[in-house]
């Protein structure tokens, strides 16, 4: 989870006895942490009683709630991860329900969620996403608000992308930046995940692009400046075959995919 990022965990409590029965709900909370006097994470359960049950703000851990017999609750655990979390930061929150009519029937639920960094987008003014990529890396660094990284994807025009432990604080090292049009803030179930970053940090083939029957100039070798055929395509390599128009016979003549210029693409012909 990044920092004040919140998720929900839906539950059920059950009385499996044929009695109306007293449930005991009982709350424990285990942190870890590198920090000596680390943030405290907010826990809330909704379900319990008619008001939301703030156990972070109550240091309230146990309630209890009457079910009929065969009767059931739904109860909502909430968990935010706190602004100013470290990288690892972790909270295991174990729920447990006990039978006051029989202490011997319980049920205990684990819940952990752990500190990561978000990966946030700035918006900017297209054509100078690396001017404002240095500015905000130069002010993050003087008021040490944990940047990991900023990258300025060269296809991702008008937005660099930052990743960061402190989204709430990078908004205030955005503003006033020359440049800078602010952060975007993406609704949880939207929030960019690593993997969407990684097409900006993987190299494209060569021949990304090219395509079988697309029509080509040569820009090196003994054909320098032949047109020809693209015929077959090998990424792993990165070469093209192509068939020269004005050889006399027409072999296949395999080249380095940088070695060509596309002048015309199939599906334009």
């Amino acid at each position: 989870m990044t920092a004040g990022q919140a998720r929900d965990y839906e539950l059920i409590v059950t009385n499996t006895g044929n009695d109306d029965d007293t449930i005991k709900i009982k709350v424990d909370l285990n942190y870890a942490s590198e920090a000596p006097e680390p943030p405290e994470w907010i826990v809330k359960l909704w379900g319990i009683e008619e008001k939301v049950w703030d156990v972070t703000f109550t240091k309230i851990l146990e309630k209890e709630i009457a079910l009929i017999g065969g009767g059931s609750r739904e109860i909502t655990a909430q968990i935010t991860c706190p602004k100013g979390a470290r990288y690892g930061d972790k909270l295991t929150l174990v729920l447990s329900a006990t039978s006051k009519n029989d202490p011997a029937v319980y049920d205990t639920k684990t819940l952990s969620a752990t500190a990561r960094q978000a990966i946030i987008a700035v918006k900017t003014s297209i054509g100078h996403e690396r001017a404002v990529a240095d500015a905000v890396f130069a002010r993050a660094r003087v008021r040490d608000i944990g940047i990991f990284a900023v990258l300025v994807p060269v296809n991702l025009r008008g937005y660099m992308l930052v990743e960061s432990m402190n989204p709430d604080r990078l908004e205030e090292v955005v503003r006033g930046i020359r440049r800078a049009r602010g952060i975007v803030k993406p609704e949880d179930e939207k929030a960019i995940r690593f993997e969407d970053v990684e097409l900006y940090l993987a190299p494209k083939p060569v021949v990304s692009g090219i395509m079988e029957g697309d029509i080509v100039e040569l820009m090196a070798g003994p054909f320098k400046g032949e047109k020809a055929r693209v015929m077959k395509i090998d990424e792993t390599k990165e070469e093209v075959t192509v068939e020269l128009f004005e050889a006399m016979v027409r072999i296949p003549v395999t080249v380095p995919g940088t070695s060509v210029r596309v002048l015309q693409k199939e599906e334009e012909r």
